[in-house]
């Protein structure tokens, strides 16, 4: 891979991963117009969301600073008998939502990991999935509006998190955003506009380190590190201050403007995109 190609895809990743228009659809495009291949863009978009892990670890320390402090609380909590407390302690719940709603997104990652990876053999995929992320952010926007006062983590439930979780699994799927399917998920369920994209930002987190986790043993992982290190680290930097600068936009935008600004463009670029392979 060239240190071209390495830029290019690390700023759209780290652009792509917190704006609501699917990192994996745009990393499939550029696949296809620079001609690299499928097993080396899977690995390499999953090398690049260490960098936009990073930008949320930048944006939301003191936020998992303090879900890993309360873990050792928590412990010590269960040691001594005294339970859970998650009514008690707000950043104890949000750690256990974000635990819960990391389950279904594992169940459906690996269950249909064979599934999702043939749909990266044909632009058509792609553009579908981003007319359906449009339709998402759409309805999400719609349903937003009619909620007055949304809810924070006190007033999360399980359910919240599942269903969330569940389209973050579902967003593997390439053009599905992953932010844009969970921000669906937070919206369309009646959280907070605030806290519904902190949400699912930081749920990102145990996704991205189980993929890592998942594909780190493969040959195929060694291989394109050993072969690629110096594309690989300007690509990393790239996904990373461009994450850094989408997640501060993503946040002003939810909590001022529309998403529906993001239907539209989805909708362009599916479209263009079905139309260019049928085509082609």
């Amino acid at each position: 891979m060239s240190y071209f190609n390495a830029i290019v895809l690390g700023l759209v990743q780290g652009l792509a991963e917190f704006l609501p228009i699917s990192s994996s659809g745009h990393l499939t495009i550029l696949q296809h117009f620079f001609g690299i291949e499928g097993d080396s863009i899977l690995i390499f978009t999953i090398l690049m969301h260490v960098g936009t892990l990073a930008a949320v670890f930048i944006i939301y320390w003191s936020d998992i600073w303090a879900l890993i402090k309360e873990l050792f609380i928590t412990i010590f909590d269960l040691v001594t008998l005294k339970g859970l407390r998650l009514n008690e302690r707000p950043v104890r719940k949000l750690g256990v939502m974000i635990i819960i709603a990391s389950i279904p997104t594992a169940i459906i990652g690996i269950g249909f990991e064979s599934v999702f990876e043939s749909f990266y053999k044909t632009l058509i995929p792609t553009g579908v999935g981003l007319i359906i992320t449009g339709f998402l952010l759409w309805i999400a926007e719609d349903k937003s509006a009619k909620v007055k006062n949304g809810k924070t983590v006190e007033g999360m439930t399980w359910a919240h998190a599942i269903i969330i979780g569940t389209m973050q699994g579902i967003a593997i799927t390439p053009g599905i955003s992953r932010s844009g399917s969970t921000l669906f998920g937070g919206l369309f369920t009646g959280l907070d506009r605030a806290f519904a994209v902190e949400f699912a930002f930081l749920i990102s987190i145990p996704s991205v380190l189980g993929s890592l986790i998942f594909e780190g043993g493969s040959g195929a992982m060694d291989s394109i590190l050993s072969n690629n290190m110096g594309p690989i680290i300007v690509g990393f930097l790239c996904s990373l201050i461009s994450g850094i600068f989408a997640i501060k936009v993503m946040i002003t935008i939810v909590r001022k403007y529309s998403l529906k600004i993001f239907s539209v463009y989805v909708w362009v670029v599916g479209a263009f995109l079905i139309g260019y392979t049928l085509l082609a």
